[in-house]
């Protein structure tokens, strides 16, 4: 077993004598692993503990040492490693070749030891170094990203309180729009893009006169189109931006009530003109208006709502998000038992940061009363 700590060094080099006295050198300070030729050092390089740093011979029968270090770089979880080439070879053409294919050092035979182990010290100095900076960033991104999160959740917050109160729906709509996602093929990171975007949608409603968006009757003509007003509004409160996650936010605003059959709004788009994550939302948003209670109307059960929607197939909807959709209707379902607004805990703040984990952890609150 490796000791915490110590790097890992994996020895490639055909002549036995070699690795030996190179074993001899570099243990006293380091793990070492070995290979006696090119397939075997690229199963060793592959296999856990991944190595920290590769002294590698040229002249190896089978693969040579240029081409298993062509085949290190090629490979996105290797091609970090430093790798030191260790050869007989003196042309300075060799050298170049060497460091071309992305080695970091090239030492040549008979091996100076306190030459090699300096070297060695250095590139692995250098491995650590770059790997703590890129550790770094990465960490400080997922902070960025969670920060951004909160604020995304806490607008959205701010949107169901000027509308009466807070309830589950963003959460039903994200979880809806994920899983449709999902089902079209999307892969996780886009859908998972899909379900932290989806509580922007309906920003723009702050525009909107408190008087339409508290009214219990029918809009008249006149509201009705200060209503249809809001999607803009979002866009426009969203802005726009690089970053992939206020982009897509920013498009689902601008387009979850646009048609398939070019009758929407606010832009008349139609087909596949309209972004797929909006046709996605278009349909989430239309069966969450059905299933949940509305002040204009008492919410219809889900299997209606799914008569409904599929007969709007073509018109309304994109048909083959609604094919999609009449796959996945019992986990809509859940989502609704889940996430209902009947049911304790729904004034928590804390939105849940993954659409898988919120389902598969989530139980049902106690009913109120």
């Amino acid at each position: 077993m490796p000791q915490p700590g110590r790097a890992i060094i994996l020895v490639v080099d055909d002549a036995e004598d070699i690795r030996n006295l190179l074993a001899a050198t570099l243990q006293s300070r380091y793990e070492l692993k070995s290979a006696a030729n090119g397939k075997e050092a690229l199963r060793q390089a592959e296999s856990e503990p991944r190595p920290d740093l590769i002294l590698l011979d040229i002249q190896m029968p089978g693969l040579n040492g240029y081409e298993v270090c062509a085949r290190l770089k090629s490979n996105p979880v290797l091609s970090p490693i430093p790798v030191i080439f260790l050869t007989a070879l003196t042309d300075p053409k060799d050298e170049v070749k060497g460091l071309e294919l992305g080695a970091v050092d090239y030492i040549t035979k008979p091996v100076s030891a306190p030459l090699m182990l300096a070297r060695v010290s250095t590139q692995l100095a250098l491995y650590h170094q770059r790997r703590s900076l890129e550790e770094e960033v990465r960490q400080r991104v997922e902070e960025l990203y969670a920060t951004r999160l909160q604020i995304i959740r806490r607008l959205a917050c701010a949107m169901e309180y000027r509308e009466g109160g807070l309830s589950h729906r963003v959460m039903r709509v994200s979880h809806y729009v994920r899983i449709l996602a999902i089902e079209l093929g999307m892969d996780e990171q886009t859908a998972q893009l899909l379900f932290d975007a989806v509580p922007l949608y309906d920003i723009g409603k702050l525009g909107v006169p408190d008087y339409i968006l508290r009214s219990a009757d029918r809009l008249n003509k006149v509201e009705w189109q200060e209503m249809q007003r809001h999607p803009e509004i979002g866009a426009a409160i969203v802005g726009e931006h690089n970053d992939p996650l206020l982009a897509m936010a920013r498009m689902m605003a601008l387009s979850h009530h646009e048609r398939w059959d070019g009758a929407g709004y606010p832009n008349r788009l139609g087909g596949e003109r309209i972004p797929l994550s909006a046709r996605i939302l278009a349909l989430a948003d239309a069966f969450e208006a059905m299933t949940a209670t509305q002040r204009h109307r008492r919410p219809i059960p889900a299997q209606d709502a799914a008569s409904q929607l599929v007969q709007d197939s073509g018109k309304q909807f994109d048909p083959r998000v609604v094919a999609a959709f009449r796959k996945v209707v019992p986990q809509f379902e859940k989502i609704m038992a889940t996430f209902n607004d009947e049911l304790e805990g729904i004034h928590d703040l804390d939105f849940v940061a993954s659409g898988s984990a919120a389902l598969a952890g989530a139980k049902p609150a106690q009913r109120k009363g």
